[in-house]
């Protein structure tokens, strides 16, 4: 007798990776995983590879890893990958003090966040060089 097996909860054509307890806060994590959201995956590690930010470091690392997963684990072409969710969420929060004059204090909060990256097998989007019908010229005034 054992516990029955949970029914996958992502489509056969997706892969994720998850990083726990980032030491930064949510809203700066935020800014980064917005710069990869609906891209190719090499696309996106191309542009965490040239960001200034310090957070992009551990953002490229979680979706290589999530290209590794959906390489090894489910057997997807890495050339069609796209990041099709990138979630941002809260931590723990780190409290500390801070001695302030006159014999107060104050609270210095340190937070921190996850990251949750899911990947997607697309087929490459034909560009749309020529459409099916021409559209009509339009006689100027």
């Amino acid at each position: 007798m054992s516990k029955p097996k949970h029914p996958r909860k992502l489509a056969e054509t997706e892969a994720q990776a998850v990083t726990r307890n980032i030491r930064i806060s949510p809203r700066k994590l935020n800014l980064v995983a917005g710069l990869i959201r609906n891209k190719p995956a090499a696309q996106a590690i191309a542009t965490l590879t040239f960001s200034k930010r310090r957070i992009a470091l551990h953002v490229k690392k979680t979706l290589e890893s999530a290209i590794a997963n959906a390489e090894n684990n489910h057997q997807l072409d890495v050339d069609q990958l796209v990041v099709i969710h990138a979630e941002v969420g809260k931590s723990i929060v780190m409290r500390r003090f801070h001695a302030r004059g006159r014999g107060r204090s104050a609270q210095i909060e340190k937070f921190f966040s996850h990251l949750k990256i899911i990947v997607a097998e697309r087929a490459p989007v034909a560009a749309a060089a020529s459409p099916s019908e021409p559209e009509p010229e339009q006689k100027a005034a």
